[in-house]
């Protein structure tokens, strides 16, 4: 047995501990109090297995699912990064790439080769599996804020143009996903919860 590959495995899963204290901008769908990171990324993985059958292109559950468990590890050094947040955005890609160089280094080199290039891979955004978990990714929170009465969007004063702008991409990975997210937009903005500037 190779003790030093096993310690070096063990280091990084106590590392990957500390994404439960990254709190997001999304509330729970109770609403009792903002969802963590880790809770963030197990929703996304069972959501993959639920809605792979309405992504547009073959998705492969083997690398989606890891991609989506591993994609926020980097806010463990870089922070969340609330999604209409322009000051944030714009210093977030030195943070993240600065965080996952320190992170996934801690693992022996097969294994953080491996999750940096999944993670590389969907910060590209090109590939069917990384298209399929950013739609995940971006429609999670979503249906939380509807789950919650539009909580989020109603403290952080979101438009409609905001959403859609964010969201610009996902009709091409699955229509089906993308018509229920806008019917939840609408929703939203009728009830007030989202500004009307479109």
């Amino acid at each position: 047995m190779d003790m030093e590959r096993l310690k070096k495995q063990m280091e990084f899963i106590v590392e990957a501990d500390k994404v439960k204290n990254i709190f997001r901008q999304t509330y729970l769908a109770d609403r009792k109090r903002k969802e963590n990171d880790a809770e963030h990324s197990w929703h996304l993985a069972l959501m993959a297995v639920l809605l792979k059958e309405y992504s547009n292109e073959e998705a492969d559950l083997s690398r989606v699912i890891p991609m989506v468990l591993i994609h926020d590890l980097v806010e463990i050094d870089a922070g969340d990064t609330y999604a209409y947040d322009a000051a944030g955005t714009a210093t977030q890609k030195e943070r993240e790439n600065k965080a996952a160089d320190r992170i996934f280094s801690m693992l022996p080199a097969d294994q953080g080769e491996w999750l940096r290039e999944l993670w590389d891979e969907f910060e590209a955004y090109t590939t069917p599996d990384a298209k399929f978990a950013h739609l995940l990714d971006n429609f999670q929170p979503l249906l939380l804020n509807d789950a919650s009465n539009g909580l989020s969007w109603t403290e952080h004063q979101v438009k409609k143009s905001q959403i859609y702008r964010r969201n610009q991409h996902l009709p091409e990975t699955s229509e089906v996903i993308w018509e229920y997210m806008k019917s939840l937009i609408d929703k939203h903005v009728e009830l007030g919860h989202i500004i009307d500037d479109m």
